[in-house]
């Protein structure tokens, strides 16, 4: 009788993994995909970690097989949230909420199954799937900081060496004109972070024998890869100085990024080793704590598992998977109809979008763009991005303008033509410029908060089956003072919904 609910259990078990590869069909088969291969994530290491997690469960399997247990409560309790959050990311697209609840259903299944050592033995495999969550556009602004670091380190240490260089934001170029590289978002090093963490993270797992062993050389492959990134745009730099311009910025540039990596992993494994003599030597290290032996427990034959806490887990679960993978696609808002008109005491023209809004942004975005001059010199220069079906169209505008040179203060938030605005003073080395922007969309809904903004799309597009047509308004102004750009701002009241 035992044997045949223990048959019966993991008939029920199969069948909940099987309900969440349906539920999450379209993050497995078309949101991760798609991220994978977008160029502003640049995720391609991101293939190899599922196989990696199938890789450690399968040379675990018998300590898997030895933690099996009775039902846990506990991971009834804990699926509950990750079920709410795979719906908001799913309905949503929020691809980054559709991993971690992926991640955390896939520890609350066994667990309600099988019992938290269960949950225990497949905890690393599961939560190493979390370097599949895209963060470089997430963490935007960490990149705009390293690109800064990156640049002022490698200009030190390039005036050092006696090349006569220039740097404006995150840009290096020769004084003499015949050399300059541009440390975009790609040449940041966040990939190269996020690839050696993880890894780092698989070669610590099976390296070091105590959690705190390994989370000690984890934590070594931040450094390192900054240290890399570094060492790659000093190095173009020195062979564009002191060589071929042409050969650093063409052939150098686009291969030296392995030869960095190379080095990082034979950095990262010299590390460990390091670790490992120190932790000898000092008498620090211990075996990993075995689980307990299967015979301290009483044995199953007296305890028999109750199937029913596995029967009420999927009768919760399923129909909340199959809800998931059948409610109908999101329909797209209307664009609202925006046309900048003249303002009185200004002289207006018209502006065509930029080159890289036009090749960068998806093909549905709309852009209405107008210079206002007045006759006393003043100027400000107002850009409205109406998004489409993709969340790209719209980002924090501040995150670019480090890049470019300016140093962003004062930034705060006022309310102004019946709108929530953010000011910031953009302060160079020749001038102060005011900065504003505003979020709104089809139905009102105003906000100069990025976070607001994202929070109501993920609600509107999961409960209201709509996705919003956001726009974007950006003010560049010639003063940064509160005056004129609260002017500016009610201005511009009766010319926006």
């Amino acid at each position: 009788m035992t044997d045949k609910k223990e048959w019966l259990r993991a008939g029920l078990l199969a069948a909940a993994l099987v309900g969440l590869l349906w539920g999450f069909q379209a993050l497995l088969f078309n949101h991760a995909p798609g991220v994978f291969n977008a160029k502003e994530e640049d995720m391609s290491y991101a293939w190899y970690v599922p196989l990696f997690s199938l890789y450690v469960l399968w040379t675990e399997r018998a300590k898997v097989r030895a933690s099996l247990g009775r039902p846990g409560w506990g991971g009834l309790v804990c699926a509950l949230p990750f079920i709410l959050l795979g719906f908001l990311g799913a309905r949503g697209l929020q691809v980054r909420f559709e991993i971690v609840a992926f991640v955390g259903l896939i520890i609350a299944i066994p667990w309600a199954f099988y019992g938290r050592r269960t949950a225990q033995a497949i905890l690393f495999p599961a939560l190493f799937l979390l370097f599949c969550i895209p963060l470089n556009t997430f963490l935007d602004v960490v990149t705009v900081h390293l690109r800064l670091f990156a640049t002022s380190v490698a200009s030190a240490a390039l005036h050092g060496f006696g090349a006569d260089v220039v740097r404006t934001g995150t840009m290096l170029a020769a004084a003499d004109g015949s050399f300059a590289i541009d440390v975009a978002e790609p040449c940041s090093g966040l990939r190269s972070i996020f690839a050696l963490m993880a890894l780092t993270a698989g070669y610590a797992y099976f390296n070091q024998p105590t959690w705190l062993r390994r989370a000690l050389l984890f934590a070594c492959s931040v450094p390192l890869a900054i240290l890399g990134n570094v060492m790659r745009i000093l190095t173009i730099c020195l062979v564009g100085s002191f060589a071929s311009p042409d050969f650093a910025t063409g052939f150098y540039h686009d291969y030296s990024g392995y030869v960095v990596f190379i080095v990082a992993i034979a950095l990262m494994v010299a590390a460990g080793e390091v670790l490992t003599r120190i932790c000898e030597k000092a008498g620090a290290r211990r075996e990993p704590q075995d689980a307990p032996p299967a015979a301290a427990e009483v044995p199953r034959a007296a305890r028999p598992a109750s199937l029913a806490l596995p029967v009420l887990f999927l009768a919760l679960f399923l129909p909340a998977m199959v809800y998931q993978a059948a409610t109908p696609a999101v329909t797209l808002a209307a664009a609202p109809d925006i046309r900048l008109g003249d303002i009185p005491g200004y002289t207006s023209d018209a502006l065509d979008p930029s080159e890289s809004e036009l090749t960068v942004l998806p093909a549905d975005t709309r852009f209405e763009k107008r210079l206002y001059t007045a006759d006393n010199g003043d100027w400000f220069q107002v850009s409205v991005v109406i998004g489409g079906a993709s969340k790209s169209s719209i980002h924090r505008p501040e995150l670019c303008l480090p890049s470019q040179g300016f140093q962003m203060t004062r930034p705060r938030t006022v309310r102004a033509g019946g709108s929530e605005w953010r000011f910031i003073t953009l302060e160079s080395k020749t001038a102060a410029l005011g900065f504003a922007y505003t979020f709104f969309n089809q139905e009102g809904f105003r906000t100069a908060s990025h976070t607001r903004r994202i929070c109501q799309d993920v609600l509107d597009r999961s409960f209201l089956n709509r996705i919003d047509r956001w726009v974007m308004v950006t003010v560049n102004a010639s003063r940064a003072d509160d005056a004129y750009l609260l002017f500016i701002a009610d201005s511009l009241k009766d010319l926006l919904p």
